[in-house]
Formats: C-alpha cells, structure tokens, sequence
C-alpha cells in the first residue's frame, strides 16, 4: 500500500489517495496527497485488466476519482482488503483480513474492482496457443470477503471480453497513445480558445 500511495502522489497535489477502514472507528486511516505533481497536470492514461490488483487499484481508483487520469481497459480484479500479520509464540503467524480500501470517493474496492472509463478488450496477451483470457477476479475466489455496499458491482457496465492478441502488438497501448495525443490536442485548444 505504501507503493501505491507514493505512486498516486506523483499525480496528485491535493486531497486524499486511499482509505482502510475496519470494524472500529478508531481503525480508519486516510492518506493523502502532497502538494506536488510531477507531470504539472499533463494528460495520463492508465491501463488496468482483470489482473490489475490492490496497490494498482488503489492508483486507478485514487487518480479516476480526482479526475486525475482516464482509466482504459477491463474491470479490474477487485482485491480491495487489507491483511494484517500477527505473529504467534510457537512461531506461527495469523493472517486475518483487518479493513477494506475505499477510494476518495469512498467507493470500496473489494469485490467490486474499478471500473474503467474506456473500455477495451485488447488488454489480455497471451500465446495464441493458450485457452481464452484469464479472467478471474476477487468475487470468483471461494470464501471472498463481501462489501457491505454492492454499488459498483450493480452498476450496470458491463464487463468487455479479453480477446487474444500477439505481444508484438500491444493494441492497448497504441490505444491509450491514441488518447492521450486526443486529450492533449483538447487540452492545447481549450488554453488557446481562453487566450
């Protein structure tokens, strides 16, 4: 988690990146931006799948929720609980599930995942020799630990199928490239309609 607020940081000069919450009030934790940004506000993309996982959502959900960056993709996998390590005296340990992540706009993480702005399929590569994509998210996982609010998993956006494509062509990012080239032709036309 510590990766993935740094990382958010770099693109945010203000407000908070993630949360945890537990069953105690006492538990919850925000952290937030520092006022900098690395990129002083130029266009980002972010490319996320069904692989995409905690400290990666947390960066997805924190940078599409300030608005911060466009998510391209698939629905990602929806690992949004924190796990807490307690050592025991026979030198075992006990890893319980302690709080769930929420992004700024308080959306839980878990189970549900982030939803992409832009959806597209050409996110998954694999051998053409392989079985279709890997789709297997936090929900699918036996015994997975439910969110109290199921909002984003009802949301009606459908999930897009991942279609097999060679490694030599990475059709996501020449789409995100495609982009981010749009949101800055937007971008330079906008400063200069003000001007």
């Amino acid at each position: 988690m510590s990766s993935a607020v740094a990382v958010s940081d770099l693109f945010l000069s203000r407000g908070s990146i993630v949360t945890t919450r537990g069953r105690s009030e006492e538990s919850e934790v925000t952290y937030n931006a520092t006022p900098s940004d690395i990129l002083d506000g130029a266009p980002v993309v972010v490319i996320v799948n069904s692989g995409s996982a905690s400290a990666s959502e947390i960066v997805a959900g924190a940078l599409q929720d300030h608005k911060r960056a466009v998510i391209m993709g698939q629905r990602t996998f929806g690992k949004g609980s924190v796990q807490t390590i307690f050592p025991m005296a026979n030198g075992a340990a006990l890893k319980l599930t302690t709080a769930l992540y929420y992004t700024p706009a308080n959306r839980s993480i878990q189970a549900s995942g982030i939803f992409p702005d832009v959806a597209s399929s050409d996110i998954l590569f694999v051998e053409s020799n392989e079985d279709e994509g890997f789709n297997l998210r936090e929900k699918d996982l036996r015994g997975y630990l439910e969110t109290e609010s199921r909002d984003n998993e009802n949301s009606g956006e459908e999930d897009v199928g991942a279609n097999k494509v060679s490694k030599q062509s990475d059709n996501q990012v020449r789409h995100a490239l495609t982009l981010l080239k749009s949101m800055s032709i937007a971008l330079t036309a906008s400063v200069a309609r003000t001007n």
